[in-house]
């Protein structure tokens, strides 16, 4: 166990009031592409680049394209939670952790057994009718053709934020009051290169702020404590 890892521990020993904010890289760990490393899904071949086909504008302009791709590469349901999402819930049944504050869209953090989780871009298990809001589970996405469509006639919209959409307030609040009342900040598996979601850790105002990464971040020099490697490894030795 490394330097970092024992203070990271110690650190969490100490404390109740752990907050964790996660980005695609605590999932990549349980087989889900992320889309800035070099296999995530921005370095392969479409038609389209995905940051493209996952906007707002494609999907109102070319529904069936859009669909086409999510279908193919956003739905990973045969995921499990890995190393990194059992630490979590298990922190939080202990009464350590507050919050999980999540740029995933996966729904591994409450696989896993968290209940107390932010998902700042929403989740692929939520699906709703445009036009009368009836709620639909993923699978009515995942084994339809085409463009889904409610029987009420209308469009079935997936959970999440796309490109050029605003996130939700009340989700962006909870994430604010959380991780500025925490007294340990962990973020992890993140480029903190999204926002404004990377700007929530600037409302952190304690003195023990992690950050977990395969790579350095932007934000590296403003953390207390930096450790560098795989999640899932790291918080297995925790």
């Amino acid at each position: 166990m490394t330097e970092e890892v024992l203070q990271l521990k110690k650190w969490i020993d100490e404390s109740d009031n752990i907050v964790f904010f996660g980005g695609a890289g605590v999932s990549t760990e349980s087989g889900i592409p992320d889309f800035r490393s070099v296999d995530g899904l921005y370095h392969q071949k479409y038609d389209y680049p995905p940051e493209t086909i996952l906007s707002h504008t494609f999907f109102r302009s070319k529904t069936a394209e859009f669909y086409k791709f999510y279908r193919d590469k956003m739905l990973c349901l045969d995921a499990e939670p890995n190393a990194a999402h059992k630490k979590l819930a298990e922190w939080e049944a202990q009464g350590k952790l507050r919050a999980v504050v999540t740029q995933n869209i996966d729904g591994l953090h409450q696989k896993a057994g968290n209940k107390t989780v932010l998902e700042l871009h929403g989740s692929v298990l939520r699906n709703y009718c445009e036009k009368c809001h009836k709620f639909y589970d993923v699978y009515a996405i995942k084994n339809s053709e085409g463009i889904p469509t409610c029987s009420c006639g209308g469009t079935i919209k997936p959970d999440v934020v796309l490109y050029e959409e605003g996130l939700n307030n009340k989700t962006i609040e909870d994430a604010v009051r959380y991780i500025s009342e925490a007294d340990v900040l962990i973020i992890g598996g993140t480029s903190l290169a999204v926002y404004p979601a990377a700007g929530l850790i600037d409302y952190y105002r304690g003195d023990k702020l992690v950050l977990v990464n395969r790579t350095p971040t932007p934000k590296d020099r403003m953390a207390d404590l930096v450790v560098t490697g795989s999640i899932g490894e790291i918080f297995s030795q925790l």
